[in-house]
């Protein structure tokens, strides 16, 4: 019983390494923080991008974030670091293709925001690089950070 209370403290420490990991081929391209691998079972997986939150498809830069988006996975290898399931079944996970934090990238080029009301879901280094990200995104005005007055997307969907 010791040993298995351990192994939850430690899980509970160090969330990200015991979530699921799963490796596949992106095969599709849903907006800006959504995209399906296929495993190698044949296997779909609906993934929300796990620490951002891209603009909706009518909001301004919901095109560019998607393009974006696609550009760096579409068709690649990847590993899908995943840390839970969200309330439409979609897993939510870190996107790693060739080791690059394909997330990371959507916030560092201004095509999504840095999602901190799920910041504690993060590890420490991972919230530290997004924050830093988007302020230099903000700062270069790159992407969305370009409009004069960005609406980030949770208050998008709240006026609608």
């Amino acid at each position: 019983m010791k040993r298995l209370t351990v192994v939850a403290v430690l899980c509970l420490a160090v969330f990200p390494l015991c979530a699921e990991t799963l490796t596949g081929r992106v095969v599709a391209i849903v907006d800006g923080d959504t995209l399906t691998v296929l495993d190698g079972s044949n296997t779909q997986y609906k993934i929300r991008l796990a620490g951002i939150d891209a603009p909706e498809k009518h909001q301004p830069f919901g095109s560019k974030s998607q393009s974006h988006l696609a550009a760096l996975a579409f068709g690649q290898n990847v590993t899908a670091n995943c840390g839970k399931t969200d309330r439409y079944r979609r897993q939510v996970c870190k996107i790693l293709v060739n080791g690059q934090d394909i997330n990371l990238e959507q916030v560092k080029a201004g095509m999504a925001w840095w999602y901190h009301a799920y910041a504690k879901e993060q590890t420490a280094v991972d919230r530290g690089l997004y924050e830093q990200a988007q302020f230099f995104a903000q700062a270069r005005r790159l992407g969305l950070w370009s409009d004069t007055n960005p609406v980030p997307p949770w208050d998008w969907r709240r006026s609608k």
